[in-house]
């Protein structure tokens, strides 16, 4: 299994260059020309990157990420979840690798199998990060007004928060 999981890739990659040359297809012209494109939609989305990371860090640093959390640490108490996983679940629309230092974090601190270990993996692994694939995929295609976009994104990053604190509590008590 390990050779074959060492020469998947090559092989694939082999297959495809083959399968190009007997359709007929320039294939290194093509190559080419799809890294320039590639290269274009990079330098394109560039802005949108500066801008979410940027916005990210003004939400880290400025204090605003605490503020928040301390607000809504009474209403989290309510529905039982964890004051200590709610940046986590902030930042999860935000930022992967914010929410992978978060969960990281949290693992070190109570261990993996404890109950915030886990919940942490479960949120991290739970949902996509909506501003950032909104970023990338907007951006992408010059899409300047979203419009329920943000709003059904945040609300599917909500259910997956949600979800995962249920599910962690439920086979935690069970």
């Amino acid at each position: 299994m390990k050779i074959l999981s060492v020469w998947a890739i090559p092989l694939f990659i082999l297959v495809v260059l083959a399968y190009g040359e007997y359709k007929g297809v320039k294939v290194y012209e093509t190559f080419i020309q799809g890294a320039g494109t590639g290269l274009k939609t990079g330098f394109q989305l560039l802005p949108y990157f500066l801008a979410i990371f940027g916005a990210l860090a003004v939400f880290k640093t400025s204090g605003a990420l605490t503020l928040f959390c301390r607000l809504t640490t009474p209403l989290a108490r309510l529905f039982g979840i964890p004051e200590e996983i709610l940046p986590l679940g902030l930042v999860k629309p935000l930022s992967g690798s914010g929410t992978i230092g978060f969960m990281a974090d949290l693992t070190q601190k109570h261990g993996p199998d404890s109950l915030l270990g886990m919940m942490a993996s479960i949120i991290a692994g739970g949902s996509e990060t909506t501003f950032y694939v909104l970023t990338v995929y907007l951006g992408a295609v010059g899409i300047s007004r979203p419009r329920h976009l943000v709003s059904m994104g945040l609300l599917g990053d909500l259910a997956a928060f949600s979800t995962a604190v249920l599910i962690t509590r439920w086979f935690q008590t069970g």
